[in-house]
């Protein structure tokens, strides 16, 4: 039987050299594929394994190039941003090519647009796209669903991000200049997603212990308010992200710092679901976001490339592809993060 072939875009970034190598580690084979021919082979000589890795340049605004590649591979991990310019192609070029697709990107625009523009294509080729399968964005989305599970009728649902440490990459610098710069927010409330400008405020978060209460920036410009209300019953998502984030002096002044440093990062996603003026809380914590952020693609991606994966196809929110908790609990096992949610039983007893 023909192993699998993995695609990945955007390989010689710092995600998607964690992804390649937590690729190798299962045993897979992976096509390596981008714009500069030297950086890939030399991506490829790192890698060290052979025959098992193959190189093909492909830019990003050559959508003949993009759908030759992509015909030939099973499953494509989109790692490139700032996807506000290289999602619609590669998102495309999968559907058309009938590519399982997965991207690391958190810009709603985009994650909207993947759901509004393909969805007919990849149902008809038979692929399955899940945009936002990465730390920011994807994690929120499946503790989201692992918290609400069970629950009807939500009338808000909460995702705040603590993050320390985070050392921005440049496509990440790119994309977070490119978020907060945009005056046309996507918002979700009263039961429908709402485009238009938002003022930025101030709040203040509960965390457990031991982080406790910490200022907040929200709105966080973030997908769940695309991918979470697919999945669950819910009025409003409010998203938040820690102000401490972006107060580190070299945040923005990272991207040559090695990949060490780079992992040194802390975080915690919480979740609360109110209904009723009763919630229901879960989080997850750990160390270095980016090495979360790669496994939740690669296992999505493997998942789906031995037949595990959702039983329909098109465009899916994370928790719509995956059943939440069982798959948090997979990460979990491979140490991406701790993860603690509620005992309903107890909660509505």
């Amino acid at each position: 039987m023909t192993k699998p072939l993995f695609a990945i875009y955007g390989a010689y970034g710092h995600t998607g050299r964690l992804v390649a190598a937590e690729l190798l580690a299962r045993e897979a084979e992976l096509l390596l594929v981008g714009r500069d021919a030297d950086a890939l082979d030399a991506m490829s000589g790192e890698l060290g394994a052979g025959e098992r890795v193959r190189t093909r340049t492909a830019p990003v605004d050559d959508p003949a190039a993009l759908r030759d590649v992509l015909t030939a591979a099973d499953v494509l991990i989109q790692c490139a941003g700032p996807f506000a310019v290289t999602g619609a192609p590669l998102a495309t070029a999968a559907a058309e090519a009938g590519c399982h697709y997965i991207d690391h990107a958190l810009e709603p625009h985009h994650v909207k647009a993947v759901f509004d523009t393909v969805q007919a294509t990849a149902q008809r080729t038979g692929a399955v796209m899940i945009p936002s399968l990465s730390f920011y964005g994807g994690l929120g989305d499946l503790l989201a669903g692992a918290v609400a599970d069970g629950i009807p009728g939500i009338d808000r649902i909460v995702v705040a991000y603590a993050v320390n440490g985070w050392r921005l990459t440049t496509g990440a610098k790119n994309t977070a200049t490119l978020l907060f710069a945009a005056t046309e927010r996507l918002t979700y409330s009263d039961g429908a997603l709402h485009a238009g400008y938002v003022e930025p405020r101030n709040a203040v978060f509960p965390f457990p212990p031991p982080l406790g209460p910490r200022t907040m920036i929200a709105p966080f410009p973030s997908s769940e308010v695309v991918t979470v209300p697919r999945h669950v019953p819910v009025r409003n998502i409010d998203l938040m992200l820690s102000t401490s984030t972006f107060e580190a002096e070299d945040a923005f002044e990272s991207e040559n710092i090695d990949a060490r440093e780079r992992s040194a990062t802390d975080f915690t996603v919480a979740v609360q679901a109110i209904r009723e003026g009763d919630s229901v809380a879960g989080q997850l914590t750990g160390h270095d976001l980016w090495r979360a952020a790669a496994l939740a693609s690669v296992e999505a991606a493997v998942r789906i490339a031995e037949g595990r994966g959702p039983a329909k196809t098109g465009v899916l929110a994370p928790g719509e592809a995956f059943a939440a908790e069982p798959f948090l609990r997979a990460l979990e096992r491979r140490g991406a993060f701790t993860l603690t949610l509620p005992d309903k039983e107890s909660e509505h007893a």
